[in-house]
């Protein structure tokens, strides 16, 4: 989710303070800020805040970003230091208005999480569809100097609200694009990967965001601080299940979390978590769609990719494209994209993409300016090769099956393995396995490129390689493990993590090194073990999220799933590498290891240790299926 409290009052690109410093002198001399209400279907007013260029020698489109961290400053006397998705925007010369979300900041109304699309609408019903469509009518019939177009566009929870604001397009509607959208908090975006609770960043999201608005408000005076540990590991470690991280809001901030308390109630893909679904919602889009997503994004990399998809599946016929690149939550807009931690991309691919293809996209459908050259159906960053690479869709058919093996003494393997047996290690819920060495109270953005060699050394980590390639092996698309595995309790999670591992003598090209910003500056790269994707997986949703089922005791059964893809080139002389664990721990919380209706409501006294096993050979081989290019 998104980084504690600032990210509320301001979104701020991270360019240098001199950029900020010209570009802020630039909006105030050259535009015009004025902040309204807008009423909505059912009377509700949203706070809107509306930045026009001075010079009405031409007309201008409309660029509409809807939010619930707040579209601070507030006053007209007081402007934003960037404005639109990047900062060429100010200069190209647009209409910016940012709005705040119903019953957020100085909106009216009551604010609902991921609130809930509604087909077929009563006249008065209302849901972020309407609102946005209330809004874009608004501004068309009220603002001068518009050339009648409207685009919209967002990041992460506002990218939820980009993606529900085009369905049902309005007609003014023209260029769309959800940035690292919320799309489903079950199966794969902030709350859970495929239902297991993704502890460490929601618990210090919903610590600020989780507080009750007393009324419309311009501060944030209202909100209840804590001093947050800086060591989250033993934090949770020592707070208990998941129970008693409820509970300890009570004592941390003397109130509990309404919507962490409603979450507790639904541990299953049940309504509550369906309705909360947009994804199979996404239809009637009429305006042209940019959905743009971070191979590194913890939060909401499956909210790219599913959103593309399911807009391609639902809306045939329109302008539907995915960007990918190797980034960080939102790092497209707010890094140079060279660097990741100790991953080396060679090249500035954030900055390529806000001058190559976020420009070009919103100029071409909202100005009939430019072309579209550098837009592909599908563009992917390959994070191995370090290059950009257009396909005709996500997971794309000019791809193979390859299926690796688990075998004996840690091997993985293109070959079956004629001898069938085992690897297995103690989980120990007191002694979990940690996700990084870096552990703060959040989370390092960087730790999906980290060094795995200190989590390959414990003994509850399984590892599996393959020998050093022989030639270079590029994988894209989705990552399907078929695992068969017991336990001796009657539940567990299996973690399955995709690594690259870099030849013992490896450096860096001279003269190059992680940036001082790093932790890693004196990082040695020969045997990087490089973190590509990792993703839990509950045993007891292995046959549905609907219903889940216990595991019988010390039996064999099969554990099958999809983890979000990764488009990748494993060069030759590299290794192949699977680590499987059961516990990640704070990043996803500790499953109690014993089957209960409701794990949310574990507490310390209901974890116990088990014993995991992983089978490979036989009738119980297994293996992890990638798709390869041809």
């Amino acid at each position: 989710m998104k980084k504690l409290v600032f990210i509320f009052f301001t979104f701020i690109f991270q360019v240098n303070a001199q950029q900020i410093s010209e570009l802020a002198r630039y909006i105030r001399e050259n535009y015009t800020k004025r902040e309204v209400y807008i009423p909505m279907r059912d009377g509700v007013k949203l706070f809107t805040a509306i930045y026009e260029p001075k010079d009405k020698s031409q007309k201008y489109p409309i660029l509409l970003n809807r939010t619930p961290y707040s579209v601070a400053p507030y006053g007209e006397d007081k402007f934003r230091e960037t404005l639109g998705p990047n900062e060429l925007f100010a200069y190209e010369g647009y209409i910016f208005v940012y709005q705040d979300v119903r019953g957020r900041w100085m909106s009216e109304g009551k604010f609902e999480n991921v609130r809930p699309h509604i087909e077929n609408k009563m006249p008065q019903q209302i849901d972020e569809s309407s609102d946005t469509y209330d809004t874009i009518e608004w501004l068309i019939r009220n603002l001068d100097n518009h050339n009648g177009r409207v685009g919209i566009y967002g990041i992460s929870y506002p990218g939820f609200y980009t993606s529900a604001g085009s369905i049902d397009s309005h007609p003014a509607l023209k260029a769309c694009s959800p940035q690292a959208p919320v799309s489903d908090w079950f199966h794969g975006d902030d709350m859970h990967h495929n239902g297991a609770l993704f502890l460490a960043q929601n618990y210090a999201f919903f610590t600020l965001f989780g507080q009750p608005r007393p009324g419309p408000t311009s501060t944030a005076d209202y909100l209840v601080r804590w001093s947050a540990p800086q060591d989250g590991y033993n934090y949770f470690l020592n707070l208990g299940g998941l129970k008693e991280v409820a509970d300890s809001y009570q004592k941390n901030l003397g109130m509990r979390i309404e919507f962490w308390d409603e979450m507790m109630k639904h541990p299953n893909y049940d309504d509550f978590w369906k309705e909360r679904n947009i994804l199979p919602k996404l239809k009637n889009i009429r305006c042209a769609t940019m959905t743009v997503g971070g191979w590194y994004d913890n939060e909401d990399l499956y909210g790219a990719l599913q959103t593309y998809q399911h807009i391609e599946k639902q809306n045939p016929g329109i302008f539907n494209v995915l960007v990918v690149g190797p980034w960080f939550h939102g790092g497209w807009a707010r890094s140079d994209g060279d660097w990741l931690g100790t991953a080396y991309f060679e090249q500035k691919t954030a900055k390529w993409y806000r001058e190559n293809v976020e420009l070009p996209f919103f100029n071409y459908f909202l100005k009939d300016k430019g072309d579209l050259s550098k837009i592909k159906e599908v563009l992917l960053f390959d994070t191995g090769a370090n290059r950009w690479q257009s396909f005709s869709g996500y997971n794309p058919p000019e791809t193979v099956p390859l299926r690796l093996y688990l075998t004996e003494n840690g091997g993985l393997s293109l070959k079956a393995p004629e001898k069938q047996g085992y690897e297995e290690y103690i989980s120990d819920p007191m002694n979990p396995v940690p996700y990084t060495q870096k552990i703060t109270f959040n989370y390092p953005r960087d730790f999906m490129t980290e060094d795995q060699r200190f989590a390959a050394t414990r003994p509850d980590v399984l590892v599996f390689q393959t020998e050093p390639l022989k030639e270079d092996i590029t994988i894209v698309g989705d990552i399907r493990p078929e695992l068969f595995i017991s336990s001796s309790g009657t539940d567990s999670d299996f973690i399955v993590k995709l690594i690259d591992v870099f030849p013992d003598d490896y450096r860096f090209p001279q003269g190059v090194r992680p940036p001082e910003s790093s932790a890693w500056t004196v990082f040695q790269p020969g045997g990087y073990q490089m973190l590509l994707r990792g993703e839990p997986m509950p045993a007891r949703f292995r046959n549905s999220f609907e219903r889940p089922e216990p595991l019988k005791p010390n039996t064999p059964t099969k554990l099958s799933f999809v983890m979000p893809g990764v488009f990748h080139t494993f060069k030759k002389g590299h290794r192949i590498m699977i680590q499987i664990q059961s516990t990640w721990f704070p990043l996803v919380a500790r499953n109690p290891q014993k089957f209960m209706l409701n794990y949310k409501l574990a507490t310390k006294n209901d974890f116990q240790k088990v014993l995991n096993r992983v089978y490979f050979g036989g009738k119980t081989a297994s293996s992890i299926v990638l798709r390869a290019l041809k």
